[in-house]
């Protein structure tokens, strides 16, 4: 059972509304009160407690990361942090702490390493998990990501079979799957673009402009490396015209 201990009302509210959010077992006590048997970590906000079990320290600004530590106690696992990236223009991205999901996103491309950075932060022994997909994609959120291993997954399969009512859920579900596969360690991704990415990004390009414009072969190899965004070479495209 997850104890609640701390007199800081905010970090209390706080800890105790994303344990409801939850459906998670817990029960507070008064600093300096004896813990319940039951007890097998307690969440506080920094005050002094003495007991024989693990201590989380919460914040009110993230009391989901506290929290999940805790379960992380309640059920027995490592507490390692494991990030899952299916790469494409929508990545889906998975967290994992201590094997159980806690975390599940799909944003932009240009989002995703700052979105990963933040669920890494101070986690010295975390490992970001990348699939082999997606080429141009996935190296640029890798040359993004600074002071993380990151590992390279061949995907191969990762994508489960949706029935109905999940559409739209397929990246995250492969990123979780990428998660729990090790792959080969990396420190970054340097690909040449091929003829056809290329010719897909002029492709997208002229979807992109409302004037129905094609940007050059070498403004495209800038946006395929992660140089220019498409609308910069968009920009770029409309100044030399």
């Amino acid at each position: 059972m997850i104890v609640v201990v701390t007199a800081d009302f905010e970090v209390y509210h706080e800890v105790v509304g994303e344990l409801r959010d939850r459906d998670v077992e817990f029960t507070t006590v008064e600093p300096g009160d004896p813990l319940p048997t039951a007890a097998d970590v307690v969440v506080t906000a920094g005050d002094a407690v003495d007991v024989d079990v693990p201590v989380v320290v919460a914040t009110a600004d993230d009391p989901r990361r506290a929290v999940e530590e805790a379960l992380v106690h309640v059920r027995g696992g490592d507490g390692k942090t494991v990030v899952g990236i299916d790469p494409g223009t929508r990545p889906g991205i998975a967290v994992l702490r201590g094997g159980m999901v806690v975390g599940a996103f799909q944003v932009p491309a240009e989002q995703a390493a700052e979105v990963v950075a933040e669920e890494v932060e101070d986690e010295a022994d975390a490992v970001v998990r990348i699939g082999d997909g997606a080429r141009l994609a996935g190296a640029r959120i890798v040359e993004e990501l600074d002071d993380v291993r990151v590992e390279l997954v061949d995907e191969t399969g990762t994508t489960p079979s949706l029935g109905p009512g999940a559409r739209g859920m397929g990246d995250v579900l492969a990123a979780v799957n990428i998660a729990l596969m090790a792959g080969e360690e990396i420190e970054g991704r340097s690909i040449d673009p091929t003829e056809g990415e290329i010719q897909v990004i002029k492709s997208r390009s002229r979807e992109a402009s409302e004037e129905n414009r094609t940007i050059t072969e070498a403004l495209a190899r800038k946006v395929a490396v992660g140089k220019l965004t498409l609308e910069e070479a968009l920009d770029e495209h409309r100044e030399n015209s």
